[in-house]
């Protein structure tokens, strides 16, 4: 008799343990419940990167190409989950709400979101976006670039998300909020072009501005950090000394450290040319010590 209660009670541990570990919840990635491994809510848990599958964004949802990387599912009495959402050019999500609202990061490339009844914002690497609750609202990529963000939301009664009506192409290419004027940089400052050559070469500035910056430096395939790399390396071999101070400032706000950028200059001396390194050497100490 006791050996059978033991059993009983073991057992009924057992179930307790497996119930906490699967909440019911369904992701906004899928509109189906999370597929991330099960896991012990009393113990640090690790899912390693890879580990759970990818998957399409379904149609129902969504209008283009979207992939959906399960990050994290909802352990009790935690009620908070989170998918990777990937977006080709042009792939959108539909209308949809969530109860209790959602965050998305933005971790590469430039997209849109919209709140119903409001413009059209650009969102872009780095940026983070807090989306109220019960806000009827579409996210997805820009039209020439892709777009990932990290979506997070929470769930009540088992859903994050009340899914909605396509975003109509008309909906989708309504001109952005303040289109019209060239988009400040940070502190209300016109953009680096538009300060510099804006007043005699506008279009130039402004394709330098929207598409070189805006488009192929958002561009996810290349973190900014290597495209800071490249472009310092280039500049370097074909002598430009004007446009590399600019590019050296731009690398160290994209975290290269002064000592790989005088690494890098040290080793195109053999593929560039002395005189180009030299040049290089010089102006990077202007630059450094100016820092």
């Amino acid at each position: 008799m006791k050996l059978f209660t033991a059993t009983v009670i073991s057992l009924s541990l057992l179930a307790s343990a497996w119930a906490q570990a699967n909440p019911a919840g369904a992701a906004e990635g899928s509109g189906a419940p999370q597929t991330a491994p099960m896991q012990d809510s009393q113990t640090i848990n690790i899912t390693r990167s890879g580990s759970v599958p990818s998957r399409k964004g379904p149609a129902e949802n969504f209008t283009g190409s979207v992939r959906v990387d399960p990050l994290f599912q909802a352990n009790a009495p935690a009620r908070t989950s989170g998918s990777l959402v990937t977006f080709e050019p042009s792939a959108r999500s539909n209308w949809h709400t969530h109860p209790l609202g959602q965050v998305l990061i933005v971790t590469a490339g430039t997209g849109r979101v919209q709140r119903w009844g409001d413009p059209v914002d650009e969102i872009r690497q780095g940026d983070v976006v807090w989306i109220p609750p019960g806000q009827k609202h579409w996210h997805g990529a820009a039209p020439n670039s892709s777009m990932a963000h990290i979506a997070i939301s929470e769930a009540i009664d088992g859903r994050a998300v009340e899914w909605m009506e396509n975003v109509s192409d008309a909906q989708y290419g309504a001109p952005l909020r303040d289109q019209g004027t060239a988009a400040p940089a940070p502190g209300g400052q016109p953009r680096p072009s538009q300060r510099a050559i804006g007043d005699f070469a506008p279009k130039l500035a402004e394709l330098t501005d929207d598409v070189l910056y805006g488009d192929v430096w958002e561009r996810p395939e290349l973190s900014k950090r290597d495209r800071s790399l490249v472009t310092v390396a280039a500049l370097i071999a074909m002598n430009r000394p004007d446009q590399l101070r600019s590019h050296l400032v731009r690398a160290r706000e994209n975290g290269v450290t002064q000592d790989e950028l005088i690494e890098t200059i040290t080793h195109l001396a053999f593929y560039a040319g002395w005189p180009n390194a030299v040049t290089a050497i010089s102006v990077a100490r202007e630059v450094f010590e100016k820092k």
